[in-house]
């Protein structure tokens, strides 16, 4: 019974000497092998021998082989629960596995992306979207696009080994975390384009590590907190299209975007405080009213680096306008002038001029086209480079697509084959779904057409020319004076009415997918045919036929999927029904070119009595039949409620 006592004791202040305490997860790695080796160390000694002096070296002494291989393992066992007892909560949890299920509770997943995370789990790193360090620490949380919503669980604070978080492009609301503070290693923070409310939480000003920061694209409101202006490692900042208010801090930055914010000011004691930025502004934070001396003391060689890169750009731009200039002066171009892509020598970009001659107006136009396009960003939209604005000319800087337009290949070699037709009706699909259903405000094309669909180097499709496009509200359709667009491809209630809606634009892209499949413009159909009428007249006479092989491109011979080919002119022929509540929305299109609700759709339309519906007194041929091929139109229809 003493002998047990004093074993206890031993053992007991064994651990005390050797101070245990709670470890985390990594150290019980560490600790593993040290306690096995201490146990094998002392059992294998002979007789047992210690070094003397220390509190270990008096217990130890004299006792038995038995009694100290006891003690030893009763010692590794200790450093074994400790270990495990840094890495658990009370409760037996993982300190991260409960900080991410904190944050998957808070929030819809309708696709299923965080399904596998697991509050059982005591190892987060094999989860979706999280990111660990070779030491199994939780160092990246990344779910952009993935159509979450709810809100954002303050549990994100636990995280406190988070360096990069992309939460990017969801539908996440309620106000930002103040918790996401308390964390010191972070290096990015991307919140851009959801809903998130309320105000930019001043606890943010604790992240020194913080590098990149986008909140742009919410609903936030306030005033940007002073104390943010002390992160020095912020390299970039973007709180542009919030509705923030009030004085700019002077941010160390050297990037930063606060386009959309009406009621922002630089230092907030200006007079008329109050302005509207409708054009991207990238600029330094630093720059305010006593910029001026600054400017004086910068040195003469940084003046003519900057003197010489401004020329630089603008005999660019000119050798661009000239060669432009040079190349459609014969031809009479819509309001917005698409340049020609043919080129021999790398290209650095492709510009696009302003044709109107109102002054006023086109300035109007310009700063529209200037913002819808820096709102609109999809990998399968034309994205904005930069612009040029003078008194006399204004351009717009865009990449330069090495395969032209969808216009010029189908006339081209070689022959875009099957395969890379389908995929770019698609890609265009998916880019109309993004300016109909996914941006804010919504955007209506309104001129889709071969020649408006880009291609990249890879053949994707790339939607460009935005020059006819509107910005929305959230209304459903947009009354204007006049009808804009190209012969063949407006829908017959614009050209009837001049009320245009998304179902204006999956009229055109029905046209899109027949100039697909045959290879041929719009006006080219029926002539080909040697028929009188237009395209829509045609296809669906060959389609009753059930001869469909006539429709197909002659330069694709037999290389083609009848299978597909059919599904796609079924596409094509519900996209152009004559009721624009007939016609499918683009999120629809999108679903049945790659397979699903096709059949469904098109057995439904098939119902319709369509001859209740059309007035006898219009005809889409007779409207077109008598115009040229080039002709494109700009005609005043009725005035409905007024111009916007």
């Amino acid at each position: 019974m003493n002998q047990n006592r004093i074993s206890g004791i031993k053992t007991t202040e064994i651990a005390s000497d050797l101070k245990l305490s709670s470890l985390n997860n990594r150290t019980l790695l560490r600790v593993l092998p040290i306690s096995f080796f201490f146990f094998f160390f002392f059992f294998n000694q002979p007789p047992f021998s210690v070094p003397s002096g220390g509190l270990v070296h008096e217990h130890l002494m004299g006792m038995s082989r038995a009694e100290a291989t006891v003690s030893c393992l009763v010692a590794s066992l200790l450093l074994w629960a400790s270990a495990i007892n840094g890495l658990l909560s009370p409760k037996g949890v993982n300190y991260e596995v409960q900080a991410l299920m904190g944050i998957k509770a808070s929030l819809q997943d309708p696709h299923g992306v965080l399904e596998n995370w697991d509050g059982d789990s005591v190892d987060p790193c094999s989860w979706t979207m999280v990111t660990c360090s070779p030491e199994s620490l939780v160092i990246g949380l990344g779910t952009p696009s993935q159509n979450l919503s709810g809100t954002l669980s303050s549990s994100i604070g636990n995280l406190t080994n988070l360096q990069i978080v992309l939460l990017q492009n969801n539908n996440i609301t309620g106000p930002i975390p103040p918790e996401l503070g308390r964390l010191s290693k972070l290096q990015t923070l991307d919140l851009s384009n959801n809903v998130f409310t309320g105000d930019i939480p001043s606890s943010l000003a604790h992240l020194r590590s913080l590098q990149y920061l986008r909140l742009n694209n919410n609903s936030l409101s306030g005033a940007i907190p002073m104390a943010l202006a002390n992160m020095t490692h912020l390299a970039f900042l973007d709180v542009s299209y919030n509705n923030i208010s009030g004085p700019l801090p002077r941010f160390p930055s050297k990037t930063f975007n606060i386009v959309g914010n009406p009621l922002i000011c630089a230092t907030g004691t200006e007079a008329g405080c109050h302005g509207t930025t409708l054009m991207p502004m990238s600029m330094n934070l630093n720059s305010t009213q006593t910029g001026l001396p600054s400017v004086r003391l910068k040195s003469h060689k940084m003046a003519l680096t900057f003197g010489l890169s401004l020329a630089c750009l603008c005999l660019i731009v000119l050798v661009f306008g000239l060669f432009i200039w040079w190349r459609r002066r014969n031809n009479q171009p819509t309001f917005f002038d698409v340049k020609d892509q043919q080129h021999e020598e790398i290209s650095l970009g492709n510009l696009r001029r302003l044709k109107d001659g109102n002054a006023s107006r086109g300035e109007i136009q310009f700063q529209t086209e200037v913002e819808m396009i820096s709102l609109a960003v999809h990998r399968h939209l034309l994205r904005l480079y930069g612009f040029c604005n003078t008194p006399t000319e204004r351009l717009l800087v865009y990449p330069y697509m090495s395969n032209g337009s969808v216009a010029s290949r189908l006339k081209g070699k070689p022959v875009l084959d099957w395969g890379t037709r389908k995929r770019i009706a698609i890609g265009a699909a998916r880019g109309l779904l993004y300016l109909h259903e996914q941006c804010d405000p919504k955007i209506i094309h309104r001129d889709v057409k071969a020649a408006n669909i880009l291609l990249d180097d890879y053949c994707e499709a790339v939607v460009g020319d935005f020059g006819l496009a509107k910005l929305l509200d959230h209304q459903d359709s947009h009354v204007t004076t006049a009808v804009r667009g190209t012969v063949g491809h407006i829908a017959p209630e614009y050209l009837s009415t001049g009320q245009s809606s998304e179902k204006t634009d999956v009229f055109g892209f029905g046209i899109l997918l027949l100039e697909l499949i045959t290879g041929q413009r719009a006006l080219e159909f029926g002539k080909a045919a040697n028929q009188k009428g237009g395209i829509l007249d045609w296809v669906k006479k060959i389609h009753l036929e059930k001869k469909l092989e006539v429709l197909v491109d002659k330069d694709l011979k037999a290389n083609y999927d009848r299978v597909e080919l059919e599904e796609m002119v079924q596409v094509a022929l519900l996209c152009t029904q004559y009721l624009p509540g007939h016609r499918p929305k683009m999120s629809e299109v999108v679903r049945m070119l790659e397979g699903e609700g096709l059949a469904v759709r098109w057995e439904a339309s098939q119902r319709v009595d369509t001859s209740k519906c059309k007035p006898h007194d219009f005809s889409s041929s007779d409207r077109y039949s008598d115009l040229t091929d080039d002709s494109s139109l700009l005609v005043q229809a009725m005035e409905l409620s007024g111009p916007r």
